[in-house]
């Protein structure tokens, strides 16, 4: 089944279409906030968590906007950070770098396959030392654009303007 009717059913709160993406993509989400959380029991509550809140949401959704992928790996690392904020986590001590991610990824057999399917490995090897710097802190670690600022005694505006240059890299790996 493509995946746009799928997306389609999906909005259409048919619970089979549901069923279907959450298998596609339950594993994957809930590797990326156990990246974030260090915590695989907690990281598997908030993935439960972030497929109700799509289900919610599914209106929201706009193939338009970005890739059905990236928008349910937006709100998961959203309720992500939002957790680990809550819990007053020093963000610098309970995240892994971008680097051991991809370590990990590269050195994982069983997640070969899913390399594939989010593409982490290609955009991120790409990426110049200043673009992964950024996506570190803001992506993975979670962040605020004035905190890497503070972080990195750079401006603001330099920081958001790196940033733009960065997601134009991206989107051109992407591509």
């Amino acid at each position: 089944m493509q995946l746009e009717n799928l997306i389609r059913q999906f909005q259409q709160k048919d619970k089979a279409a549901f069923a279907t993406l959450y298998h596609m993509y339950a594993d994957n989400i809930c590797g990326v906030i156990n990246v974030i959380l260090k915590d695989p029991e907690r990281s598997q509550e908030l993935c439960h968590d972030v497929f109700i809140k799509i289900w919610e949401k599914s209106d929201q959704y706009d193939t338009s906007k970005g890739r059905f992928f990236t928008w349910i790996l937006n709100i998961a690392r959203n309720t992500a950070i939002d957790e680990l904020r809550s819990k007053s986590h020093k963000n610098q001590k309970k995240n892994l770098s971008v680097e051991s991610l991809v370590g990990i990824y590269e050195n994982s057999e069983d997640l070969n396959g899913k390399i594939d399917t989010i593409g982490l490995q290609s955009l991120l090897k790409g990426l110049k030392d200043k673009c992964i710097l950024l996506i570190d802190l803001l992506y993975f670690k979670g962040f605020t654009q004035k905190e890497v600022a503070k972080e990195l005694k750079t401006p603001i505006g330099t920081i958001k303007t790196r940033l733009r240059s960065c997601i134009s890299e991206i989107r051109k790996n992407m591509a």
